[in-house]
């Protein structure tokens, strides 16, 4: 079993008006085996949270830690972060024109396997979870999410996670843009990955709709820049049904 452990985030980013700080002492306890799904508002300070956590440069953290299994993730640099078992499913995936799906794949494999997968075994592997997530074969030549559409982009998303098999994988508002079915697919793709119980998830979000597919095991709600209240399922339902308005007012007057 696994544990990522958030304690006390802070974390600014930089502004025309100099540094701004988004998260206000964020913390948070995720296990392997479990699904935690985040909910709030816009810049309430989700996406922040995950690019803390994955290393992104824009973001400074100004306090807290943030540890993996006991050891400290804010001294990785991003691709230790990777080798040490996180995975980050971006909102909004970047195209990498000139790199084929193909090579991106296994290059990544290699280095969070720490050697190159056998050829014949990982062609059979790609080929099955390309198929699983109804992915054309056609697209393992072709740039990484150039020309994508934002459906197929959240697909090679978790095409790279059910390939890479992360302790630990945050996934950010990845059912935005996507339809009824590649909701559907995508989502049949996260519960194939969290089934053997030695993963965990964090799952961003504003809509209820993907937990019809995802099912968490903890809802959290975050609201200016901490996370304000944390429950079951039902919790999500109230969002639904009720919006954020109380949990705001809970996170301006905090």
């Amino acid at each position: 079993m696994s544990t990522l452990e958030i304690k006390d985030l802070h974390v600014s980013v930089a502004t025309e008006d100099g540094p701004k700080e988004i998260l206000k002492g964020v913390d948070l306890t995720l296990e392997s085996g479990k699904t935690h799904a985040i909910m709030g508002p816009n810049g309430s300070g989700k996406s922040t949270l995950a690019y803390a956590i994955a290393g992104h440069p824009k973001y400074e953290v100004t306090g807290g830690s943030v540890t993996l299994d006991g050891e400290d993730v804010l001294a990785m640099t991003v691709d230790e972060r990777a080798r040490a078992g996180l995975f980050l499913a971006m909102q909004y995936p970047v195209e990498v024109p000139g790199v084929s799906m193909a090579n991106f794949l296994r290059s990544a494999a290699t280095a969070i396997r720490g050697e190159a997968p056998k050829l014949r075994t990982w062609v059979k592997e790609v080929k099955g979870a390309m198929s699983d997530l109804d992915i054309d074969p056609s697209f393992a030549e072709r740039s990484v999410n150039e020309g994508f559409s934002g459906g197929e982009k959240k697909r090679h998303e978790v095409l790279q996670l059910a390939l890479l098999n992360p302790k630990f994988a945050i996934l950010d508002e990845t059912d935005s843009g996507l339809d009824v079915d590649a909701l559907r697919v995508v989502s049949e793709g996260v519960n194939r990955y969290r089934a053997s119980g030695e993963t965990g998830v964090l799952l961003i979000t504003h809509y209820t709709r993907i937990l019809n597919h995802i099912k968490p095991d903890v809802v959290h709600v975050f609201a200016g820049g901490r996370v304000v209240e944390s429950g079951g399922p039902e919790l999500a339902d109230e969002l639904e049904k009720n919006g954020y308005v109380r949990f705001t007012q809970a996170g301006a007057s905090a």
